[in-house]
């Protein structure tokens, strides 16, 4: 295992007993069996680790919703959506709890910040499905709020309450309550214009061509030899000299696709290239 991997896997161990704010760089380190220094090559500070495991955490999250919502039928995509972002939360309940206590207490501006950034990535998600399933509905920015809504209540309601997890059952329940709201709601209270006013300062531009190529570059420098490897190598040389028919393409962001440490940049390509198409 990478020493980076290590220190965020045994440092959410202790986050998740004692909280950000109580647990030291000295008492992880002891707990990962490394040093200081070998700590500090890897994070510049405790911060900078918590940072990156929200966004280890968030990347998956989104990057699993959006594979979602991009290859379910439109008469399966409610149920296939919460289905998914559900189950994303269930695999990482223990940093899910984490994350909402320490979103209520924190002062960290930054973190804060990314979470502004992963709401408006799912926001976007969650138009796109709604677009998709009932076209230009007269309500659609509310359902948005709505669908926002529905998961955060839920969601509280699993991690911190000892609710039998049927997830099954909980995707076909909030399916049908979407349904509902999107087919007979009939008086909208968000407009385009006021969804737009929300929205017009975005947390965080586009990633750029050259940000991708720098995130498969990290991959493959952590991956060892593997199939998911051999495909980022295969999708860098594609992103600096495009020769391949898209079937091949789609069929290399298949491979890397269900790694956990590839979700990110396969969602970030699947980005890229259907922009490229445009």
């Amino acid at each position: 295992m990478a020493k980076k991997q290590l220190i965020m896997e045994k440092a959410l161990e202790l986050f998740a007993k004692q909280g950000f704010e109580a647990t030291s760089v000295q008492q992880i380190t002891e707990y990962c069996g490394i040093s200081k220094g070998a700590f500090y090559l890897a994070f510049k500070s405790k911060d900078e680790l918590i940072l990156a495991l929200l966004d280890h955490f968030m990347e998956q999250y989104i990057a699993d919703i959006d594979y979602t919502v991009k290859n379910s039928k439109n008469e399966s995509l409610l149920y296939s959506f919460y289905y998914t972002a559900f189950h994303s939360l269930h695999e990482h309940s223990n940093f899910a709890k984490l994350l909402i206590k320490e979103q209520a207490q924190t002062f960290n501006g930054e973190l804060l910040i990314k979470m502004q950034y992963y709401d408006q990535l799912l926001e976007k998600l969650i138009l796109s499905l709604i677009e998709r399933i009932f076209g230009d509905a007269l309500t659609k920015y509310d359902l948005i709020y709505s669908i926002r809504g529905l998961m955060n209540v839920y969601t509280g309601l699993l991690i911190f309450h000892n609710i039998p997890f049927e997830l099954d059952v909980l995707a076909r329940s909030l399916s049908e309550k979407t349904k509902i709201l999107a087919e007979h709601s009939t008086i909208p209270f968000i407009t385009k214009e006021v969804s737009m006013f929300i929205k017009q300062h975005p947390i965080k531009k586009e990633v750029s061509k050259e940000e991708i190529l720098d995130a498969i570059e990290q991959k493959i420098k952590e991956l060892e030899e593997s199939l998911e490897k051999e495909s980022l190598l295969l999708l860098k040389e594609e992103i600096i000299n495009p020769s391949y028919h898209s079937a091949i393409v789609a069929g290399l962001l298949e491979n890397i696709q269900n790694h956990p440490h590839c979700k990110w940049v396969a969602y970030l390509l699947r980005k890229y290239f259907a922009t490229e198409k445009e």
